[in-house]
């Protein structure tokens, strides 16, 4: 198994359209075609990741976090993330990272929060915009099913639990082709109606080429009429943060020790306890401060997040308790995800947890 197969499967769980556009993420370092001995999964990649994989007969790190965030103008090892990159090349190892990709997705790092502290009724907590596409497109009564066919077998027509969706209605085309033209139905020159089914289909915004390859596939005429529309309808699936319930609900104290357990933290920072019980949470792994106030219009009783700055207690304005649980301890379970993932889909090299404790914060 090539390394490009690997990334087109982490890539169809997490599709890289849907990461920040402020975020680095894909092949970082190495050939995609180069044939994969074992893959290390880790949340950052470090010198000490790299001297893992290579003890452990790895050539692909696969990471979460990005070790190139930020452009590199040299590659002299003066700092960890030069030294990083030149032992990777050195060693022939490539580097792959996932990231927002991972963040925005519905099973994907803040989900893994929520399954930790046991939240059920979870629904993104700021819902992607513009991922979600319409297509329109007129075909011949007796095609329409083997058209739409094609559509949902490049996954048109899924919206949340349920596939195959499709609105068609019956009317009358017409068409007339010029002397350059091959008419499928009809002559060339002559103006012809043919009862025709209008197929509108929705789809996610990833998936277009995809969907587009299989509707030109699948439709008898040589022109092909469609139109496609982007929709301002939030995407309930896809997006930043999560919010659920906890099955009964607790007091402030009680909740926040049972984090500091469950994430294996240094200390818990967190807002004035405001003597309520606890029962919405809200939770968004890694640097969460922006979404403060989408916690509060949500409704929460108290918002999980990380790298919360001095000034951004004071948004907790006494409608929710703010709890920063540490940037490492949120993300933390993100390669176990990874892990999880691509271990049902592959089985002809091994794929190994990194042991390597990458977190740079230390508590006393």
């Amino acid at each position: 198994m090539i390394i490009k197969e690997v990334i087109d499967l982490i890539e169809d769980f997490a599709p890289t359209k849907y990461a920040e556009d402020f975020d680095n993420i894909g092949l970082l370092v190495g050939d995609s075609s180069t044939e994969v001995s074992g893959a290390l999964i880790t949340l950052d990649t470090l010198e000490a990741t790299v001297d893992e994989a290579i003890a452990k007969n790895c050539n692909l790190v696969i990471s979460f976090h990005p070790i190139i965030f930020s452009g590199l103008k040299k590659l002299t090892g003066k700092d960890y993330v030069q030294r990083t990159i030149l032992k990777a090349i050195k060693n022939n190892i490539a580097i792959y990272a996932i990231h927002t990709a991972l963040d925005n997705q519905y099973k994907g790092v803040n989900d893994m929060i929520c399954e930790k502290i046991g939240l059920k009724n979870r629904q993104i907590l700021i819902p992607r915009k513009n991922s979600i596409k319409k297509l329109t497109t007129f075909v011949p009564c007796q095609d329409s099913e083997t058209v739409r066919d094609a559509l949902f077998a490049a996954g048109a027509g899924s919206i949340g639990n349920y596939d195959n969706c499709s609105f068609n209605v019956i009317g009358k085309g017409s068409f007339k082709g010029n002397e350059d033209s091959n008419p499928v139905i009809g002559k060339k020159g002559e103006v012809h109606y043919e009862e025709e089914s209008q197929i509108g289909i929705t789809y996610s915004a990833h998936l277009e080429s995809k969907i587009l390859k299989n509707l030109f596939k699948a439709h008898p005429y040589e022109e092909v009429a469609y139109e496609i529309h982007s929709l301002e309808n939030n995407n309930q699936h896809l997006g930043m943060g999560m919010i659920g319930e906890l099955e009964t609900e607790t007091d402030e104290k009680t909740f926040l020790n049972q984090l500091k357990e469950t994430f294996k933290t240094g200390c818990v920072r967190h807002s004035k306890l405001l003597n309520k019980p606890i029962k919405k949470v809200a939770v968004l792994g890694g640097s969460g401060a922006f979404a403060i106030n989408n916690a509060k219009a949500a409704g929460a009783d108290i918002y999980i997040t990380a790298d919360l700055k001095y000034h951004d207690f004071y948004k907790a304005e006494e409608k929710l308790v703010l709890a920063d649980i540490g940037h490492y301890e949120s993300e933390q379970f993100t390669k176990n995800l990874l892990y999880s993932f691509l271990s049902k889909k592959i089985s002809s090299f091994a794929l190994i947890l990194a042991d390597t404790n990458t977190n740079p914060i230390h508590y006393l």
